[in-house]
């Protein structure tokens, strides 16, 4: 099945905040003391008035998380609360910060991205917004050099006491996966293997490097078998790889880590898509799925885990429960590529005699959808061709109709390894589809030949193919989703 990845998402804009306590009352840089009672990061006394505005609108920020009932006006009412402390503060980089996780919180990023620029301007080295900062202009630039050099900044002026810094850094290092080292690691894996330890060394039941850790350890198994990254991080695997299972050692420890993190959170959702990864790979492909549905169900709006459910279960065709999971999906990605393919997929397993011409035609819509999203991308044309191939070919209506699908096949298999081949690096991940395709083509002239003898005997009946003809032939080898979400950003507390 080709919709299977393992890709690094762009990174996640909400990545927990910390703040930490402080004794009451601290030696500035004059030598002096600060006051007692509630200060902001650069040690200013937070005055009265602030500080009950600064409670009121962080109580009512904790309120909607657990009550999970975010909307517009209470993004934006909580927001407001924390303007409000600002205001009677002056400078209140926490509370200005907070306000945009606020807006954070219903995507209203524009917003977001504002509040945080403020907080980075009222204190320059409010390292919390520039991590946020840094992970906006990623996203909106994808460069990663820039990105990594920002947040190492950030970590430096927490002094390392920024654990959201440290595993977002550690992210972005094993994306990069190049050789870049520092003073105490070689290259960017080790380095994020580090920034991981450092963080929770802080903070060992911070779920996002727990998580983070267990990729750790799932990705460098399935380097040590020759995995190769192409467009968006996807994994490749090559010829070479292709029979071979990931390192079972490094595995093994991916799974080590993501059973001691259920154990400290067992409400942490992406925790279970990992070891739904990692159970996948050691071919345990029964816990997988309970895996995935797991991270699913704690959280309907995971899109990684309804994809990987849903990829999961076309592998032993278990077409329905596919079909549900990638429109799931869809309804929070639209034009999600991979999403539009997986169900191309499973309505293809679902084609019956009763549904033949209905059920044909929705796989084609979806085809038709991924072509018009990434037109370049040559995986729908090779299950187009597949469709056209194996289904209409077969459709009935004699022998012309029958040479005319058959004609049909041929040019979209042909696209298919024209696709292919432009693909950056040689497409050496379609190498085995492309040999498929050839072998279509040459079955298909030579069918077509053979209609076109003047005394070949008449043209045997051919039933309609059934969902379970070819149904996992697909154009790339299965590779499930990683995620990189961590749970929305904590607000930013006082410190006391």
């Amino acid at each position: 099945m080709n919709t299977i990845r393992n890709s690094l998402i762009s990174v996640v804009l909400t990545l927990a905040a910390c703040g930490g306590g402080n004794a009451d009352t601290k030696v500035n840089t004059a030598g002096g003391t600060t006051p007692a009672g509630p200060t902001t990061v650069s040690g200013v006394a937070v005055n009265e008035s602030a500080k009950e505005k600064f409670k009121s609108a962080l109580d009512a920020f904790v309120a909607h998380d657990k009550a999970g009932d975010w909307n517009d006006g209470t993004c934006g009412e909580v927001a407001k609360m924390f303007d409000d402390a600002a205001s009677a503060q002056g400078k209140f980089p926490e509370a200005t910060f907070n306000a945009g996780l606020a807006f954070q919180r219903c995507k209203k990023d524009a917003e977001a991205k504002d509040h945080f620029g403020k907080a980075l301007a009222a204190d320059p080295k409010f390292h919390y917004a520039k991590v946020q900062l840094a992970l906006y202009q990623f996203k909106a630039d994808g460069n990663i050099d820039a990105a990594i050099g920002q947040l190492q900044q950030a970590v430096l002026d927490a002094q390392y006491q920024n654990v959201p810094a440290l595993v977002n850094l550690a992210l972005l290092q094993m994306q990069r996966d190049g050789t870049t080292g520092s003073s105490d690691c070689k290259d960017d894996m080790e380095c994020a293997k580090k920034n991981l330890q450092r963080a929770l060394a802080i903070d060992d039941a911070y779920m996002p490097a727990l998580n983070q850790l267990a990729l750790y350890y799932f990705g460098q198994a399935k380097k040590r078998v020759g995995a190769i990254h192409g467009k968006g991080g996807r994994s490749i695997a090559t010829n070479a790889s292709m029979g071979k299972r990931a390192d079972v050692q490094q595995l093994e420890l991916a799974a080590l880590v993501a059973s001691q993190a259920m154990q400290k959170n067992p409400g942490y959702a992406p925790i279970y898509n990992t070891a739904g990864l990692v159970q996948n790979e050691l071919g345990k492909v029964n816990l997988a799925v309970q895996f995935f549905s797991k991270a699913a169900a704690l959280d309907p709006t995971f899109f990684e885990a309804q994809m990987n459910y849903g990829e999961v279960n076309l592998s032993f065709r278990g077409f329905q429960p596919a079909e549900g999971a990638f429109r799931k999906a869809l309804a929070m990605r639209q034009n999600d590529y991979d999403a539009h393919l997986g169900l191309a997929l499973a309505l293809r397993g679902l084609i019956t005699d009763s549904n033949y011409d209905a059920q044909v035609a929705a796989v084609q819509a979806e085809l038709d959808a991924c072509k018009k999203i990434e037109p370049a991308r040559p995986d729908a044309y090779y299950n187009e061709g597949i469709l056209t191939q194996e289904y209409k070919a077969k459709a009935g209506g004699g022998k012309d109709q029958t040479k005319a699908a058959l004609k049909q096949a041929i040019a979209i298999l042909t696209d298919f390894t024209a696709k292919a081949g432009a693909v950056a690096g040689g497409g050496a991940e379609y190498a085995p589809a492309v040999k498929k395709a050839k072998d279509r083509i040459q079955d298909a002239n030579d069918i077509i030949t053979f209609l076109d003898t003047p005394d070949a005997l008449p043209e045997p009946n051919q039933p309609k193919p059934q969902g379970d003809d070819k149904k996992t032939d697909t154009a790339t080898p299965p590779q499930p989703q990683t995620t990189t979400t961590a749970p929305p950003t904590q607000p930013v507390p006082l410190n006391k």
